[in-house]
């Protein structure tokens, strides 16, 4: 059944949790835009012919469940291997391409758009968590909040480093 009904008052019950919360509540927003991230990932991931970077997508997807899972109380936890295996990824991209100097305008590429997008969407994820966090209701592991600082760098490396391998350079605001 796609509907219940139950929710028609405001309120939702999260998965393994017994309590209703509001929907407008932060452990909602956050789970929320966790959810918006991860679908949109799925786009990302739908539209690349890179077969690499389909399966680092769809690992990101993977641990974003188990980040929706601490946030609704759940004992599921990132792992420090996960946030120093993206690391790794994130120092090798660094190591292939050039420097940055300026900001960057996204869309050299329909690849690296999305990759940016979904780093906003990663950014906008980790501010709700941490205003979960900041709440108190819900106890956010240190790592949660790690991995979701690293991811937005991650996603933002992956951006440039598609529009690097398609030959297009990345356009800088003027100012003008």
């Amino acid at each position: 059944m796609f509907y219940t009904k139950n929710g028609d008052n405001g309120k939702t019950k999260i998965f393994g949790c017994d309590q209703k919360l509001s929907k407008s509540s932060a452990v909602a927003e956050a789970l929320g835009s966790l959810d918006e991230a991860n679908s949109f990932l799925g786009v990302v991931k739908s539209k690349s012919k890179n077969s690499e970077l389909k399966k680092i997508v769809h690992k990101i997807q993977e641990n974003l469940f188990i980040i929706q899972a601490n946030v609704s109380g759940a004992k599921n936890k990132i792992t420090e291997k996960e946030i120093s295996e993206m690391e790794k990824k994130i120092d090798a991209i660094e190591k292939e391409i050039p420097p940055i100097h300026n900001f960057i305008i996204s869309g050299a590429t329909e690849e690296s758009a999305l990759l940016d997008y979904a780093r906003t969407l990663a950014r906008k994820s980790e501010r709700r968590v941490v205003a979960v966090s900041d709440e108190g209701k819900e106890k956010i592991d240190p790592k949660t909040l790690s991995y979701l600082n690293r991811l937005s760098s991650f996603l933002f490396a992956l951006a440039r480093h598609s529009a690097y391998k398609s030959g297009i350079n990345e356009g800088s605001p003027k100012y003008k």
